[in-house]
């Protein structure tokens, strides 16, 4: 390993600390092997693994627990030229006890999402704490803006952690337009979850959807899962944001618009809290095709991320 480098400096940090996703992709970033040839190297010591696998764990989407996936994980520090049970004491420490897991520091949602008064009161009806014992790893927001300009389909696919045993839901939120009617907001569960209870707030434009897990997860499982809000009930749409409590998650997110109603101009921002001013701001260019712009955020801080854009 070469040292006295930033690169070098990091892994072996990483390696001391975790976690074992990040530790893993800087291991990869400083040998600079691609996932094909590292896979390749893998099956030369009898190791088969899918290079969608590898991805994933070097992503976080997934970790490594089964005794096939702990042994491509030692024979991982041999083809990274790593010290031998580095990445494996990250997932399986000393005694084989569960590694604890830390929980993220956390921003309220009273500090990033308004009204802060009627989501808590949903949140209160759902009986859902104010940390639900998830923070996400991943986040792949899609949003349609209709010909009418308003908002009406957003679909979410979400990695989420947990960093506390037994989490078995996870309580996803809407905020309509100005003139949203709640009841008219129809939501659907996707992929490795099932809907539970949803209660609106008239008065506010809010939407809260409880989305039901088949397993209790422990602290450390990643879980991935998707969902649907259709809206269309409110009026003009002028931008999307999203809050983040925790730090250190991927975030896409990408707006289409109807080519019966295109902005004239698009930006993404930053927010530190709800009432502070916009920041990091930038402009974005339409595709010509999809008519689409996005954003890509690697490590999320607490705060607000979102695109606005201005009609003609």
């Amino acid at each position: 390993m070469a040292q006295n480098t930033p690169q070098s400096a990091e892994l072996a940090q990483l390696l001391r600390t975790g976690p074992f996703h990040l530790a893993l992709r800087s291991a990869l970033t400083a040998r600079g092997l691609a996932l094909t040839r590292v896979q390749h190297k893998l099956a030369q010591r009898g190791i088969t693994i899918g290079v969608t696998s590898l991805s994933y764990w070097q992503q976080g989407a997934r970790r490594p627990q089964r005794p096939e996936s702990l042994r491509a994980v030692r024979a991982l520090e041999e083809v990274l030229e790593l010290p031998a049970q580095s990445l494996h004491r990250l997932l399986v420490p000393q005694g084989g006890a569960r590694p604890e897991v830390e929980r993220p520091v956390a921003r309220t949602y009273r500090s990033l999402v308004a009204p802060a008064d009627a989501l808590q009161r949903l949140f209160a009806e759902l009986e859902a704490p104010a940390d639900g014992g998830l923070h996400t790893v991943g986040h792949h927001e899609r949003v349609r803006i209709g010909p009418q300009r308003q908002l009406v389909e957003r679909e979410s696919h979400q990695v989420v952690r947990a960093h506390r045993d037994g989490v078995d839901r996870y309580v996803a939120i809407h905020r309509g337009e100005a003139g949203c009617e709640p009841g008219r907001v129809r939501v659907h569960a996707g992929e490795n979850c099932r809907l539970g209870r949803v209660r609106g707030h008239a008065e506010a434009g809010v939407v809260v959807a409880e989305l039901l897990f088949d397993t209790r997860l422990r602290a450390g499982d990643t879980h991935v899962f998707g969902y649907v809000f259709e809206d269309g009930s409110g009026g003009p749409s002028s931008e999307y944001l999203r809050g983040f409590s925790f730090a250190g998650c991927q975030y896409v997110l990408q707006v289409r618009f109807d080519e019966a109603a295109l902005p004239v101009r698009c930006r993404r921002f930053a927010q530190a809290s709800a009432g502070a001013p916009r920041s990091a701001q930038q402009e974005l260019t339409l595709s010509g095709r999809y008519h689409a712009v996005h954003l890509v955020e690697q490590g999320v801080r607490p705060g607000i991320l979102g695109i606005g854009w201005d009609w003609g």
